[in-house]
């Protein structure tokens, strides 16, 4: 049985989909589907349970899926061992971030960062903001980059950049002519709102709170992209960090209002073990993502690393 299928076994179960662990591997989605097929007929039991969407892993999936992760991790830090031992430049890093950091700036830089580092093996996964924390607490990435991030007795952080949110609307609500409002303007509007649990949720309740902006919640999601199509079928408004709806903007699907007063703003920061120094090559990460031009943003204040919800 070859380490590579153990592998891609992994990242299908990690990435909850078969063409992103496809795409990740540069195979094809059906020689995805037959390796791990190879896999059950092997084992002589279901590792997914397929009947429900997304897919689930049976016990008998999360128990191999544990093990195999273990495995290649093993196998993975042997290749890493045996090849600095010939060339210190040919390091592994890997990064966990949340999707909604910007797909297409991260996509640059670390095609930027790849070409200063090209004897380095630099992973980036996209995962849901608890799997983030979950793969740099069991060691299965290096860094993880995560908003409204939070230290504990595990993890440390490192401040990176802060956002501005914005009021988004469908470019037919009657707030899209505004270009400022006070958050008190939002009061009884139908809202789409992040997910119970996520940090966003809990920082933008707390606001209209203070704001005396009670809000009808219609729809709840756990991630921005969700939210984003919501506003366009016109379901409601919600509250987004601003670079995740320039696209939409330029396109005119959606509308931003800026935020009066204080405004409102979510940090996002860098995340590691406390008990696990960071190598050469992730230090070296750290300092070009906070010093790279693109993502050009004030420091997040101290006091935005104290919040005691769940990182999103």
């Amino acid at each position: 049985m070859h380490i590579r299928s153990l592998k891609i076994f992994c990242d299908v179960v990690d990435r909850r989909s078969f063409s992103r662990a496809a795409d990740d591997n540069d195979i094809s989605q059906s020689n995805v589907s037959h390796m791990v097929q190879a896999l059950e007929e092997r084992l002589g039991v279901q590792l997914l349970d397929r009947s429900k969407r997304p897919f689930e892993l049976t016990e008998e999936g999360r128990r191999y899926y544990d093990g195999c992760r273990q495995l290649v991790r093993q196998y993975e830090e042997l290749e890493e061992a045996v090849k600095t031992l010939h060339d210190a430049e040919a390091r592994r890093l890997v990064v966990a971030s949340i999707y909604s950091v910007g797909l297409h700036h991260m996509s640059a830089f670390m095609q930027r960062f790849g070409k200063e580092h090209p004897r380095a093996a630099v992973r980036l996964e996209y995962l849901h903001p608890h799997r983030v924390i979950e793969e740099v607490e069991n060691e299965d990435a290096d860094l993880g980059i995560v908003s409204y991030p939070k230290e504990t007795d595990t993890l440390t952080a490192i401040p990176w950049r802060s956002e501005p949110m914005v009021v988004v609307c469908h470019p037919g609500h009657r707030l899209a002519r505004e270009t400022v409002l006070e958050l008190k303007a939002v009061a009884g509007e139908s809202f789409v709102a992040f997910e119970n649990g996520l940090a966003p949720r809990t920082a933008i309740d707390r606001a209209l709170a203070q704001n005396h902006a009670e809000v009808n919640v219609t729809l709840e999601f756990d991630n921005i992209e969700t939210i984003k199509r919501a506003i366009e079928i016109d379901a409601g408004i919600s509250i987004l960090p601003e670079p995740s709806v320039r696209r939409e903007i330029a396109m005119g699907s959606l509308a931003k209002i800026a935020i009066g007063g204080d405004g409102l703003f979510r940090p996002l920061g860098i995340v590691h073990r406390r008990d696990r120094p960071l190598s050469e090559l992730a230090r070296q990460f750290v300092g070009l993502l906070k010093a790279d031009a693109e993502f050009s943003a004030d420091l997040v204040p101290a006091s935005a690393f104290q919040l005691d919800e769940a990182p999103a």
